[in-house]
């Protein structure tokens, strides 16, 4: 039995309709529609909480059962509340400019780094340019956007400078030591 998987999801504010296969998430911040495999079926239990079950339990058919189970949290979520990240860019003159959609990053390159954001993603900075967060209903996109960000100066085990997300855990190494 799949311990992800048999577990109710909650929800207070989202409307949830279940529709054969495809369940449709209507919540205040976004709007998502879901669709399962044949072998899972859903339904909704005392008005605030959507329940997953398989038919079969077969190995296949149980990491499915997980696996939608967790991309239905996410989405519920999602619409109801949303997901933020915070990254921080840590470096002497490392910082973030933001233009619109457009954003402008100075990582000790010689040149700026140009980064569109795509729709569905918005990102507040604050006025060192050093403090991002990133906020989106869809918890994959925000990743993806995060790692992009992440991508454009990795941070560096010798100084700890450049691009990290909270929670990331960088492991420093000792510099050269002096000769006595």
């Amino acid at each position: 039995m799949s311990k992800i998987g048999r577990l109710p999801i909650p929800f207070s504010s989202a409307k949830i309709e279940i529709k054969k296969n495809i369940i449709e998430i209507n919540g205040p911040k976004a709007k998502f529609a879901h669709e399962l495999p044949e072998a899972i079926k859903a339904s909704v239990e005392d008005e605030k909480s959507l329940k997953l079950d398989v038919a079969e339990k077969t190995r296949k058919n149980k990491m499915l059962w997980g696996l939608h189970r967790a991309l239905l949290a996410n989405k519920v979520q999602g619409a109801e509340r949303g997901f933020e990240k915070k990254v921080s860019i840590v470096g002497l003159g490392y910082k973030a400019v933001l233009a619109g959609k457009k954003m402008t990053f100075s990582l000790g390159y010689s040149n700026k780094i140009e980064y569109e954001l795509p729709d569905g993603v918005s990102v507040k900075i604050d006025k060192s340019g050093q403090q991002l967060v990133f906020e989106s209903t869809d918890k994959f996109l925000l990743g993806s956007v995060c790692d992009k960000v992440r991508s454009f100066r990795h941070p560096e085990p010798y100084k700890g400078t450049g691009v990290i997300r909270e929670g990331d855990i960088i492991i420093r190494k000792a510099g050269k030591a002096k000769a006595a």
